[in-house]
């Protein structure tokens, strides 16, 4: 069934820049407890003016006051192993960057042929200290051939799956080609329980304070979303051994049963508070988790919507999706940026003007955008902290 007839009702609608300025005419007002926050998107496009095609987003980051994303291995082949600039406020991709490619030590490296095939990218962070400088991580690796038997005993031991999940460090030159310069593998430690899930693995990375990377995994052996992190120390990236993982307590909500993976992670510091806070987007569930990084609040659930422009006379200006698949977040200047990766088994139940059907074939994806609300991070009206 479409969301355009779905029973929950919503208190207020936040519009994006660029896109329709009416919503969808089934969101009407109801009580606070069924609030839902209704995002619209804009279609992505090239330079030209085209669409963007099957790119299968995976991960959003801010660089330079732009946009920057990276594509999965089930993307077209033309859109992988590159950064996609793109500008927030009429999502327009800048001229494509040429593809990655490997520095020397990551040449002589035991993951050399999967990073130079299809690695499978699935998150993205600039560098805010660096702005040469991201980092990614890789997920499964299943299509790629066995390590070597050197290789493999020295990285068979992962704690989690057979091919080790690799933290890769992208550097852009003057040239503006961007370089594999660095690699290393994450170990988990047996007592975490991560299990082997070699497609529902590290989704979600995110940059906070003193160089502490933040890593959100899908699912582990009992089918929960986890947050591990890893310290980025001095001379972090001059090691080629495992880096071992930590799990921060952070609260996340506990939803039951069912899969509720986390596909995207950004770090938030309010400036009115002496606070951080990871912005996971649960995927599956359409929500935004408000996770604070001490641990001492509990997990603040944010159900949201998202349109999409249909650009068609005949039909409303926007619907309501049914599937958006979000998997990338970031935020600038108190503003959330989300982007989509089309779920190509259910990205087509999301037609319901004819005119946007050729849009869902192509797997073009979509831009959304909305304020971040204090009162998400417990602060009133007045700047204090509820």
């Amino acid at each position: 069934m479409k969301k355009i007839v779905k029973s929950v009702l919503v208190t207020s609608v936040l519009l994006t820049a660029g896109c329709s300025d009416e919503p969808p005419e089934a969101i009407k007002q109801a009580s606070p407890e069924q609030a839902v926050t209704v995002v619209n998107g804009q279609w992505i496009t090239e330079h030209d003016g085209s669409l963007m095609h099957d790119p299968q987003p995976s991960g959003l980051s801010h660089w330079q006051g732009k946009l920057v994303t990276i594509s999965d291995n089930s993307a077209d082949p033309a859109q992988q192993r590159r950064l996609h600039i793109l500008d927030p406020q009429t999502a327009t991709l800048a001229p494509r960057t040429s593809k990655f490619r490997l520095g020397s030590q990551v040449r002589r490296s035991c993951f050399s042929a999967y990073l130079t095939d299809q690695p499978d990218l699935e998150a993205l962070v600039a560098d805010p200290q660096d702005p040469q400088v991201f980092y990614s991580v890789t997920e499964d690796a299943t299509r790629t051939g066995a390590l070597s038997s050197r290789c493999q005993s020295r990285y068979e031991n992962t704690g989690s799956t057979d091919y080790p999940t690799l933290l890769v460090r992208l550097e852009r030159l003057d040239s503006g080609d961007m370089v594999m310069t660095r690699v290393r593998p994450i170990q988990f430690a047996l007592d975490l329980q991560v299990g082997d899930f070699p497609n529902d693995g590290i989704e979600g990375m995110a940059l906070g304070a003193d160089n502490t990377l933040y890593l959100a995994l899908e699912k582990d052996m009992a089918g929960k979303a986890r947050i591990f992190s890893v310290q980025m120390d001095d001379g972090f990236w001059e090691s080629t051994d495992f880096a071992n993982v930590e799990e921060p307590d952070i609260q996340l909500p506990d939803l039951g049963e069912g899969n509720h993976p986390v596909n995207a992670l950004e770090y938030y510091s309010p400036a009115s508070q002496d606070a951080a806070y990871l912005l996971a987007v649960a995927r599956n569930d359409d929500e935004l988790w408000i996770l604070d990084i001490s641990g001492n609040k509990a997990a603040k659930r944010i159900k949201m919507d998202f349109t999409a422009p249909t650009h068609s006379d005949d039909c409303q200006s926007s619907e309501i999706m049914d599937n958006a698949s979000i998997e990338g977040i970031t935020v600038i200047n108190d503003t959330v940026w989300l982007i989509n990766d089309p779920w190509k088994e259910n990205y087509l139940k999301n037609v319901q003007c004819p005119a946007t059907q050729s849009r869902y074939k192509a797997m073009a994806p979509l831009l959304f955008s909305t304020p971040l609300k204090p009162d998400w991070f417990g602060i009133q009206a007045s700047g204090k902290d509820a």
